[in-house]
Parts: C-alpha cells; sequence; structure tokens
C-alpha cells in the first residue's frame, strides 16, 4: 500500500495544509480516507480527480467531509460527461449532511447520482482489493477509526477521537498508525473530543504499531512541541509529525 498525506491540518486548514484528507493506493485502486475543507485542490497534484476509486469519512465534521461538495460539482459537470457513480461510505445520513452543505440542490436524490453512498457499519468489508474495518470513536458526533488491510500489512487511521480501547483495539499491530494529535498536554482539557500528543503516543504503545504518523494537527499549535510529547511516551517505534505531500510505502 502507498499512503499519501493529501491534508493533515485539524480543524481547519493550515497555511502548509488542508484539512485532513489521506490517499490510500494498491493494485491501481485509489481510495480516500476523508475529504476535508481544501483538500481537493492538494489532491490534484497527485491524483486526476477522476482516478479515485472510492471515498470513505470517518465522520461528518467540515473538516473531514466539506470537500465532497466541490468533488460532486468537479464529477457531475465534468466536460467529457460524468464519469461512473463512486462509493461514499460514511455514517448515517452522509447524503443529507452533504447535500444540505451545498444548499441549492434538490436534497432527493441531492448527489446520489454522482456518488453511492453507504452507511458504515461496524466491523469489515471490501472496498475494492482492501479490508475495511470500522470501529466506533469517542467524539460527539457518530465518527468512526478504520483500520485498512492489504497484503498482509495494515494501516490503522483514527479519524477523531478522545482517549478509548476501540482505537488500541483497532490499530494493535499496524504497520502504519495514523493518530489524532489535536491538544497539547495541559489541564482542563475537553474529555471525549480529541487526543493530546502524549495520549497518541500511548495508545501506539500499547496497540504495539510500527510507525505512529502524528496527525490533525491544528495550526494555533507548536508542532515541534507535539512531537516532543509524543516521543516522551513509552512507544519506541519511530515517530513523526504528518506533513502535506509525505508518502508512506507500507509493503
Amino acid at each position: 500500500m502507498l499512503v499519501t498525506v493529501i491534508g493533515c491540518s485539524g480543524s481547519f486548514p493550515g497555511p502548509e495544509s488542508p484539512a485532513s484528507c489521506y490517499l490510500v493506493e494498491a493494485d491501481g485502486f485509489s481510495m480516500l480516507l476523508d475529504l476535508g475543507s481544501g483538500a481537493l485542490g492538494a489532491l490534484q497534484r497527485h491524483r486526476s480527480l477522476y482516478e479515485i476509486d472510492a471515498v470513505c469519512l470517518t465522520h461528518l465534521h467540515a473538516d473531514h467531509c466539506l470537500d465532497l461538495c466541490g468533488y460532486w460539482v468537479a464529477r457531475r459537470y465534468c466536460p467529457d460527461g460524468p464519469p461512473p457513480r463512486i462509493p461514499v461510505f460514511g455514517p448515517d445520513g452522509t447524503a443529507e449532511r452533504i447535500a444540505r452543505a451545498y444548499d441549492d440542490i434538490d436534497p432527493d436524490p441531492g448527489m446520489r447520482e454522482i456518488f453511492d453512498f453507504v452507511t458504515l457499519r461496524r466491523g469489515p468489508c471490501k472496498v475494492g482489493p482492501f479490508t475495511v474495518t470500522t470501529a466506533r470513536m469517542s467524539h460527539p458526533v457518530d465518527a468512526y477509526g478504520f483500520r485498512i488491510e492489504h497484503g498482509g500489512r495494515v494501516v490503522a487511521y483514527s479519524g477523531d477521537t478522545g482517549p478509548c480501547e476501540a482505537l488500541v483495539d483497532l490499530a494493535r499491530g499496524a504497520d502504519l498508525f495514523l493518530c489524532e494529535a489535536s491538544f497539547l498536554d495541559r489541564p482542563n482539557l475537553p474529555a471525549d473530543l480529541h487526543l493530546t500528543a502524549r495520549q497518541a503516543g500511548e495508545h501506539a504503545a500499547r496497540a504495539g504499531v510500527g510507525k505512529l504518523v502524528l496527525t490533525h494537527l491544528v495550526p494555533w499549535n507548536d508542532k515541534e512541541q507535539s512531537l516532543a510529547e509524543a516521543k516522551a511516551t513509552p512507544f519506541g517505534g519511530a515517530i513523526e509529525l504528518a506533513r502535506q505531500g509525505a508518502a508512506y510505502d507500507v509493503s
């Protein structure tokens, strides 16, 4: 598998990166994990908009899904005619949420003529050559983490979550762990919302992953401090900050 960071900024786009979006490729199949604010532009540096075969949305906050609106325009009004529908996996209500976000289209059919919306359920499913296992995360809305398996290799992606056992189980033994690290370690942080970088490192250690990449990096935080806090944990593997355009060969 080849994993490319399209966007890794948390909560809103930053000066160096769009919001959350990760491109996962294998066997000629291209899948997006999230399509957050600003990601559609950066995606075109790496792949044509018509080379994407599936989209998986962890949840329906704008920084993880909103550029699906622009993607609908790109596919609906393609000069050569709309390309074939592609599946969009997301929480219950994804089709209605995205139609409302665009605002001037009839909600029925909404965007269903361009996207084949599939409701996420807990457990494994096949998406192209990948086995994608989902688990509910600790977040104020219906949110999922993903475990992607192919050829005996594993990539885990937290999406947005506070501390939870489900994330440790989902990431168990992963070769690459894309884990959110929205907060710096300080008192009185909101519960069940996001992880600190320290907590990301602790979850990675308990899961026994190979490599930890800190994601969902909120622009107002000091990224180097986030990295230092993660490295101060018992996790003994490689740790680095996600950056736009970085690619990981998981093979």
